[in-house]
């Protein structure tokens, strides 16, 4: 099947409500544009670099999430090019992206990263540390934390990650009851190509798809990891 086939499949899958971030890694900027030409609303991207490639191409045909691991030093470009930041995980990148944003008068909508199998070679906040750190980053005037992201395990029989996303969910729940300010809690960002049915089934209503969309990755070009 065609990309613009894969999408309209898959928006057709998604119930009312689900937004679809296409995960965008090792892409080209044509393949982007044809999802985005097919219905795509929302590209995700793992790294800065590639995603200034693919802006050049489509601009603001589509918003632009960061999906990947943040490093303090792409701060400043990625506030400057992206809609949101799916991946927040610290006190520190969250002070530099409100920095950042301040300097250029821009509220950063963003999401917390929650490592919810508190596997320590992954991105993310374990989850009983979430509230001290979401409370921290609540107060900053450049930033809104609209809700959570997890990434469950890679690989592997699906219903593996059932348990992540229901600990996750329930997270979510919880602070959305605190009423924190600059907390809208509106978005949980769970599933991927192999898990997303998982957590449809689990309450997301937003999953970074990529395989599915595009076909098999060339893994052997990059450092890219199945999303």
């Amino acid at each position: 099947m065609t990309i613009r086939e894969n999408v309209k499949l898959i928006l057709s899958e998604l119930p009312d409500g689900v937004e679809l971030v296409a995960a965008a890694k090792t892409r080209q900027p044509e393949e982007i544009l044809e999802a985005v030409d097919a219905g795509v609303k929302i590209i995700g991207e793992n790294y800065v670099q590639e995603a200034e490639r693919a802006y050049q191409a489509i601009g603001n045909k589509a918003r632009w999430h960061f999906i990947g691991h943040l490093q303090k030093n792409k701060v400043k470009k990625a506030v400057g090019l992206f809609d949101m930041v799916e991946t927040v995980d610290s006190v520190e990148i969250a002070r530099e992206i409100d920095k950042r944003c301040t300097q250029i008068g821009k509220i950063m909508p963003i999401l917390i990263e929650i490592n919810s199998g508190r596997e320590d070679q992954k991105s993310g906040v374990f989850p009983e540390k979430a509230g001290e750190l979401i409370e921290e980053v609540s107060t900053y005037q450049n930033i809104r934390i609209m809700g959570l992201m997890t990434m469950g395990p890679f690989g592997g029989n699906p219903e593996d990650s059932r348990p992540y996303f229901v600990e996750t969910k329930k997270l979510f729940e919880k602070i959305r009851k605190l009423n924190l300010p600059s907390v809208e809690m509106r978005y949980l960002s769970m599933g991927m190509t192999n898990s997303y049915k998982i957590a449809i089934e689990e309450g997301t209503n937003m999953v970074r798809i990529g395989t599915k969309l595009f076909g098999e990755r060339d893994y052997t070009s990059s450092q890219a990891t199945p999303q």
